[in-house]
């Protein structure tokens, strides 16, 4: 048994029989029916039958199935800074992360659109519990990070993430890791420094600069103009503030999943950023401790990402609203504001002065972090 065996995602010659066995689901059938809306179920079959690999069905069924989304959802989806990477090269994209399904999906769109590396991706484990979602997840090239474990298990866990990781960017795949746990619920992109310290566990002897510069890091910055699980994301915001505990409920992840993909989100743009070379030098000259290294890491690659966000009116917008001015009012006009109020005035209860503060802050706080920069 390969030690990566629980976590990994399927190999290529794995792929043909898993989606014909996969295919049978109700649910994939309903996502192959959305993909392919003029075929019939076996012209659908004949598809999949030709995909061997995760390349193959990435290319034939995933990217069709984004686009058809992106048609009924956003209005635009632009990118920015693809065309300064290197086809041959593969790189550890650390990036901003806002929707469970769609941030890693629109960025191996991009990369296909680019001729550039597709990435493994890594995905809790608490998302994929449903036989269908595990499956989609394995087939897509997503890779597993255990949750809810001991502290000796989240150890051995951690390194051997780390050590899957590095073979995955040895062997010339590219690698999509979250800044954080979790997704960014109330706007404010900041990379955890433990996400850092599990990346370097796999280094050895190699000087933690040194290895770090090695796995060609580049910062990815994804906006979305609306996010559809906006309003999802209120109670935990809330709960975190007020410090009391938040439990998920039934389905929760699953229902965030299909309101992120489905809901409208307007404009989307992501956006890729090498780290500079002499960040890796900098830090390594300017700190002596491998957690002050990581810590000053952190804040470049938070700079980055803050630096190449796309804010949009509903940012700017929740800035002036929150913070009852117009200082970026030429960033707006009057149908945008009026559209923004609208959805301010359903989403949440207005006499909870909580809610409708944490719904603003959400959209506002990537206007305080470009401020930052």
């Amino acid at each position: 048994m390969n030690r990566y065996d629980h976590i990994r995602p399927y190999n290529d010659n794995e792929v043909n029989q898993a989606l014909l066995h996969a295919a049978r689901h109700p649910m994939f059938r309903i996502l192959l029916q959305f993909t392919f809306p003029d075929k019939t179920q076996e012209e659908i079959v004949e598809v999949l039958s030709t995909c061997f690999s995760i390349a193959d069905f990435q290319e034939k069924v995933i990217y069709k199935s984004v686009t058809n989304l992106l048609d009924k959802s956003a209005e635009d989806f632009t990118c920015s800074g693809f065309d300064t990477l290197s086809r041959k090269r593969s790189y550890l994209y650390l990036s901003n992360h806002r929707d469970i399904v769609l941030d890693t999906s629109l960025l191996n769109m991009t990369l296909i659109d680019h001729g550039l590396i597709t990435t493994a991706s890594a995905i809790g484990d608490n998302l994929v519990q449903k036989d269908f979602l595990m499956e989609l997840s394995k087939l897509n090239r997503n890779f597993l990070v255990q949750r809810g474990q001991s502290p000796r298990e989240m150890l051995m866990s951690s390194k051997l993430l780390s050590q899957y990781i590095k073979h995955l960017l040895v062997e010339n795949r590219s690698v999509w890791v979250a800044q954080r746990e979790g997704r960014t619920k109330d706007g404010l992109d900041k990379t955890q420094q433990g996400v850092l310290k599990m990346i370097t566990i796999a280094r050895g002897k190699t000087p933690l600069m040194q290895y770090l510069k090695e796995l060609n890091i580049v910062g990815v910055a994804i906006s979305y103009e609306y996010d559809p699980t906006d309003i999802l994301k209120v109670p935990e915001i809330v709960a975190k503030q007020e410090n009391v505990p938040y439990i998920k409920t039934a389905n929760e992840d699953f229902n965030s999943i299909l309101k992120g993909a489905l809901g409208n989100k307007r404009n989307i743009h992501i956006a890729a950023a090498p780290m500079p070379e002499e960040i890796y030098d900098q830090i390594a000259q300017d700190y002596a401790s491998d957690n002050d290294k990581l810590q000053a890491f952190a804040s470049a690659l938070d700079t980055i990402i803050w630096k190449h966000y796309k804010l949009w009116p509903s940012n700017y917008i929740a800035y002036d609203l929150y913070h009852k001015s117009n200082k970026y009012s030429a960033h707006y006009d009057e149908k945008e504001l009026r559209h923004f109020e609208r959805r301010l005035e359903v989403r949440v209860d207005k006499e909870k002065q909580i809610e409708v503060d944490s719904f603003l802050l959400m959209y506002a706080n990537p206007v305080v972090q470009s401020e930052k920069v």
